[in-house]
């Protein structure tokens, strides 16, 4: 056991332990302690006229997958408790506790631990680049070296909910489609497979030729029953194969980034939030005070697209060679006159961050409304494509009943 601690305590890793007791007085007393190891706990309670009857390290269940949204709840919640004055390391340990999920508790134990032995919190927050980026890291930095935390922190929370909003809203308008759309598949194919094979055993003993919508339903219908493990293993294993090459692949996620903006009715919306996180991300790192060139570096990757992405780099080359960020927006020609307008505005005004907040704050009203659009023409128009599908087949299969009615 006494090794066990030693070796603890010198690799400087710490525990949460849970203990129980009695004062001085005989009262029962309780509470927790970070430390290396059980025996250090002992040791300090004993000092304090504690008799220890229990010592337990409290373990942390395994929760579920850190999410953004997590990591956004969590930078409000410390940037709350810092503008009221409560110490960061105690900061760290309320909203450890306080949170659902274990996975969170957990990462933040272990980045407190690494403040409490001497790290900067920028350095702790870069040990984890899976839940803070650059410009996360960027801008606790900058918090830091000019003793405004609280007042970074703050603007941080406001950036991550609002770049997490636009998210929500894009995720909103595909997610009904694209369920609709499954469902519909769905239906349909259990149609094809259980029901017209029904119907197929009734018209072979009419001894009459069948119309040409019902024969030709007919023959999709044989085809779903002899490969409908094919065609389902091919469809879902295909969508499966396509999200893992989009995530994994710079090509595939380029090709289709251009051809997401060129589409007719979600191109537009695309252009709008990458545009509103654009500037957004922009106006929070130049108000932090973060070198425009140096800023320019976590504003390609915070649009959410390859094709702003890469004009991102080329507006960094030719501003870090003494050209004006409106000129150099202009050069990319993926930005709309309206952006370039209130940029050269705020250059010439010294107000560069205020107007990127505005034209953040315009894009997103944008994304809004484009994305209350997009619902009310895509609701009637799945409608109509559902009850063709669905309307066509029940008519193809009572065309021959209503054939017979009349012969009869």
């Amino acid at each position: 056991m006494a090794t066990a601690n030693l070796a603890q305590r010198k690799s400087g890793k710490e525990f949460v332990f849970v203990w129980e007791g009695k004062d001085r007085n005989g009262k029962s007393v309780r509470g927790e302690m970070r430390a290396a190891g059980d025996a250090l706990v002992n040791a300090t309670l004993r000092k304090q006229g504690i008799l220890v009857s229990k010592v337990k390290k409290q373990s942390f269940s395994r929760g579920r997958k850190i999410t953004d949204k997590d990591i956004t709840l969590f930078t409000r919640q410390l940037a709350t408790m810092m503008k009221a004055g409560v110490p960061l390391l105690q900061s760290f340990d309320i909203v450890a506790r306080g949170h659902a999920n274990p996975s969170v508790a957990k990462l933040l134990n272990d980045i407190r631990t690494d403040i409490e032995t001497g790290s900067s919190m920028t350095q702790a927050f870069r040990k984890y680049p899976l839940y803070f980026d650059p410009l996360f890291c960027n801008l606790v930095s900058a918090g830091e070296q000019a003793g405004i935390l609280d007042s970074l922190l703050d603007r941080l929370a406001t950036y991550k909910e609002k770049i997490q909003a636009i998210k929500s809203k894009i995720k909103a308008a595909l997610f009904y489609p694209v369920a609709v759309l499954a469902v519909g598949f769905i239906v349909t194919a259990v149609i094809m497979i259980f029901v017209i094979p029904a119907f197929k055993s009734v018209f072979s003993s009419f001894g009459a030729d069948l119309p040409a919508p019902t024969l030709f339903v007919m023959a999709i219908s044989d085809f779903f029953v002899a490969y409908w493990y094919i065609i389902f293993g091919l469809l879902f294993g295909g969508i499966y194969f396509f999200l893992q090459a989009w995530k994994r692949s710079e090509k595939v996620q380029a090709f289709m980034d251009r051809a997401l903006l060129r589409a007719p009715i979600f191109g537009e919306l695309v252009r709008k939030s990458s545009i509103a996180r654009w500037t957004r991300t922009l106006s929070t790192m130049f108000a932090a005070g973060v070198p425009l060139v140096e800023a320019l570096d976590s504003v390609g990757g915070a649009s959410g697209n390859y094709v702003y992405a890469e004009a991102t780099k080329k507006i960094q080359s030719d501003v870090s060679t003494g050209v004006s960020l409106t000129n150099a927006m202009q050069n990319t020609n993926v930005f709309s006159s309206m952006v370039v307008q209130m940029v050269a505005i705020g250059e010439e005004s010294g107000s560069l961050d205020n107007m990127l907040s505005k034209v953040a704050d315009f894009f997103e009203a944008e994304v809004d409304d484009a994305v209350d659009a997009l619902s009310s023409l895509l609701e009637p128009l799945i409608i109509v494509i559902l009850g063709v599908l669905v309307g066509g087949m029940v008519v193809a299969m009572y065309l021959p009943i209503f054939k017979l009615g009349q012969v009869v």
